[in-house]
């Protein structure tokens, strides 16, 4: 079933090209979407496959030289394919409604390239050599890029923000390049299974570690090589950058997995104390920037960088439990970060296209200028609420769960570890904790100030419901979100799969609700019944509060003094900008702001102040330090063009003289 799944979707996808470039302009988006829906649903039957015990192997030599095409897929990477697949179905019949009435990109490139991304996010996971992997990562970062840009003629940001990913994810691809191919270099062979029994010193296995570390985490977004996601997920179209944020940043944590789990079998525990320290600054920076963000967009992209360094603190635990000998706390610490992949893509996705939604409607993303929405468009704050509650891993939301389990995972291994988890551990648990608050803080922000407020513009106050289309795609999100809260143990049986592939040993993560015993110390959570409770708690206040206001005798509206200051107008609520202002105060150290205030006096006399412009910014502090002065750098170097091609041809052959004599001489001093 799953050779079928896949070839199914590579043909779908072959059609969906096809549409893209013969159909019509304004039929394109929908042929294209029920296309890219159709390679998700095949996706998700294939990984749901692989997760119940079905495994893959195929070779095909003729479609690459030398190597050939090697695929198999195992549970690992079946949960990753079925995460996948599901996103790319929701979010693909968001996008035929978000495309109605002119909406979106609906050229023919950006169109053809649409399944053809599609398809490479799902052949991803079930690469099974170097080679194969290497060209299925870069035709899914060429067809990203495309879609990035897709919008470049109406935003210069775009073209910025295609410039950056371009950039890093080259990069990164690089040094998975250069990991891989010393890998396979020593190994004698591409496979994986030849570099699973590939003998490597210690120090090269560090090496290609690192090296598949950079690459891998760039995609994912980790901190610092994070400076494209705030930007591109960001510029994208709305359904491309939900696709972006809940699928393909993913498969940068399938990449650590894979390589550093499977075919390095562990490694050293200094490995996963470095993933370990990156995700918690991941976490923490992410979460922080999104705090004083008031771009929705953008807020939600540097969750996205959070979330993903959250899942990477959980795996970079689950190392340091796999090579201090406690598999049992290892095999919990990476189902709690393979949950939070799931929980991630489902809630990301779901507020991605709610805040494609807002942007359709009003055509803005600016927090500041929003404001209005619930009466507005309710269903769509209601499916915005749902996200946001998992996003703020407060209960009954999903993200609750696999944050709950990371935190598990993480306190009981005090008494089971040595000096090194008794440091790093406490430390991991209050990053953890930090980041919640902060995420209830934003969230509350994003949905308080942009959906609860009253409207701060004309667009904001004329803006309608989206179409029945783009609601029933946020539905299922939403649904899958809460059945994701409330019924997790469901996946436990698949779950221990997918993490016994990874470490080769078995992982028992099934129970009545969510159970553990680890330690000597016994856990016991149920989603389900923390959910009822809650709903329980809420339906007997509402009849208390409905109970005592009704028995309050009512008085006549009058209006009140109100100190001559006249009734209260939209510029005196909150905005997203001063609602963040206390968090920004508290860690100034870290985020250093920049404001500007420029004062314009009078013609006549400069003590007649005419105007008073403040600004305020909040500019990423990573990319100040570490970018620019490569970049200044680089365009120094870049001056140097035309002093070296001035157009002199006695130049130009000097070039080639001294270019011939260094290399003869070079080849006969090795010889």
């Amino acid at each position: 079933m799953i050779g079928w799944a896949l070839a199914g979707a590579c043909v779908v996808a072959g059609m969906g090209v096809l549409a893209a470039v013969v159909s019509p302009r304004r039929a394109r988006p929908a042929c294209v979407g029920a296309a890219t829906a159709g390679i998700g649903v095949a996706g998700l039957v294939a990984g749901v496959a692989a997760l119940s015990g079905q495994v893959l192997q195929a070779r095909l030599p003729r479609l690459l030289p030398l190597a050939g095409v090697q695929l198999a897929l195992d549970p690992l990477g079946g949960w990753f394919v079925a995460v996948t697949g599901g996103v790319l179905a929701a979010v693909a019949l968001y996008g035929i409604g978000y495309a109605g009435g002119g909406h979106g990109p609906s050229g023919r490139g950006v169109q053809a390239a649409l399944p053809v991304f599609a398809v490479a996010l799902l052949l991803v996971p079930a690469a099974a050599s170097a080679s194969t992997l290497l060209m299925l990562w870069e035709l899914m970062a060429v067809t990203s890029l495309l879609l990035i840009l897709a919008e470049h003629r109406a935003r210069p940001a775009v073209a910025e923000a295609g410039w950056w990913y371009a950039a890093l994810t080259h990069v990164g691809f690089v040094a998975i390049l250069l990991g891989l191919v010393l890998y396979a270099a020593h190994a004698g062979g591409d496979s994986f299974a030849e570099l699973r029994a590939a003998h490597l010193s210690p120090a090269l296995r560090g090496v290609v570690f690192v090296l598949v570390l950079a690459g891998f985490g760039s995609k994912s977004g980790l901190v610092p090589l994070h400076v494209w996601l705030p930007r591109a997920h960001a510029e994208a179209p709305s359904p491309v950058s939900a696709m972006l944020s809940a699928a393909m940043v993913n498969l940068g944590v399938y990449g650590v997995i894979r390589v550093g789990f499977d075919l390095l079998g562990g490694g050293s525990r200094w490995w996963w104390l470095l993933v370990l320290t990156l995700g918690a600054a991941s976490a923490l920076y992410g979460i922080l920037q999104a705090a004083v963000a008031a771009d929705l967009k953008r807020l939600l992209a540097y969750s996205t960088v959070e979330n993903m360094g959250l899942v990477f603190l959980g795996l970079g635990a689950a190392g340091v439990f796999h090579t201090s000998g406690a598999p049992a706390l290892a095999a919990l610490a990476l189902a709690a970060a393979l949950l939070h992949v799931l929980n991630h893509a489902g809630f990301k996705a779901l507020l991605f296209t709610a805040a494609g939604s807002v942007l359709r409607a009003t055509g803005t993303r600016d927090l500041d200028a929003l404001g209005g929405l619930r009466s507005r468009m309710p269903a769509t704050t209601a499916l915005f609420a749902v996200g946001a509650l998992g996003a703020s891993a407060l209960p009954p939301g999903n993200g609750f769960v696999s944050e709950w389990l990371l935190l598990q995972s993480l306190v009981h291994a005090l008494p089971a570890g040595g000096v090194v988890t008794a440091v790093a551990m406490p430390l991991a648990v209050a990053v953890v904790a930090l980041t919640a608050g902060l995420a209830v803080a934003t969230f509350v922000k994003a949905l308080g100030v942009g959906f609860f407020a009253r409207p701060r513009s004309d667009a904001a106050a004329a803006a309608r419901e989206s179409p029945p289309g783009m609601l029933a795609a946020m539905g299922v999100l939403a649904l899958g979100c809460a059945g994701l809260a409330l019924a997790p143990a469901a996946l436990g049986q698949v779950l221990s799969r997918a993490v016994g592939t990874a470490i080769h040993t078995p992982a028992n993560v099934v129970g009545g609700g969510v159970s553990l015993h680890l330690a000597g110390i016994a856990s016991t959570m149920s989603p389900l019944l923390t959910a009822v409770a809650l709903a329980v708690a809420v339906v007997a206040s509402a009849a208390l509060i409905r109970l005592v206001t009704t028995r309050v005798t009512r008085r006549r509206a009058v209006a009140l003094w109100d100190c001559g200051a006249g009734p209260p107008t939209p510029r005196m609520q909150y905005t997203a900008t001063s609602f963040a202002e206390p968090l920004q105060r508290v860690f100034d150290d870290v985020l250093a702001p920049e404001t500007d205030v420029d004062v314009t006096p009078h013609a006549e006399s400069a003590y007649l102040v005419a105007r008073v412009a403040y600004q305020a910014r909040v500019p990423d502090r990573v990319e100040h330090a570490l970018y620019a002065p490569v970049i200044a750098a680089a365009r120094r170097v870049g001056r140097l063009g035309p002093v070296l091609a001035n157009g002199s041809v006695h130049r130009y052959l000097a070039y080639g003289f001294f270019g011939i004599t260094g290399l003869l001489l070079i080849l006969a001093v090795t010889r």
